[in-house]
């Protein structure tokens, strides 16, 4: 692993533990300021901001159980981007009060800003969003 998919990992762990912690002000840190997160299929929503208040949602969806952990990761450099293509395991609370596992093959792109490596495009549906 090259010292800059180190770095990347590194990123992505610690978002995951701010997503499960519901800590969005230290997850925010991990993003570009004209950021796009994937809600959902037909739900984009770009900024800063707008994507704080977008996990805030999220994590009223999920009733505050949502478990964010990454299993498979391929990062592809070119310049100062990279492509991110992996498994993000999503533990989701079911109305039974258990829970189920959900992996999905995510697609990030990361852009090296003011010497951090920085989340501009949140897709965790990955390609699933050409599914009809």
């Amino acid at each position: 692993m090259t010292q800059v998919q180190t770095q990347i990992k590194a990123v992505i762990e610690a978002c995951d533990q701010a997503i499960s912690q519901e800590d969005y002000d230290t997850l925010m840190n991990y993003y570009a300021e004209d950021a796009t997160l994937v809600v959902k299929p037909e739900m984009i929503v770009k900024g800063k901001v707008n994507i704080h208040k977008a996990f805030i949602a999220i994590a009223d969806f999920f009733q505050h159980r949502l478990v964010v952990t990454q299993g498979k990761m391929e990062i592809i450099e070119g310049g100062d981007t990279a492509l991110v293509i992996m498994e993000t395991r999503l533990d989701i609370p079911t109305e039974d009060g258990g829970s189920t596992q959900v992996t999905r093959r995510a697609t990030y792109v990361f852009a090296h800003r003011d010497e951090r490596w920085l989340c501009t495009i949140d897709n965790s549906y990955g390609t699933d969003l050409l599914n009809p």
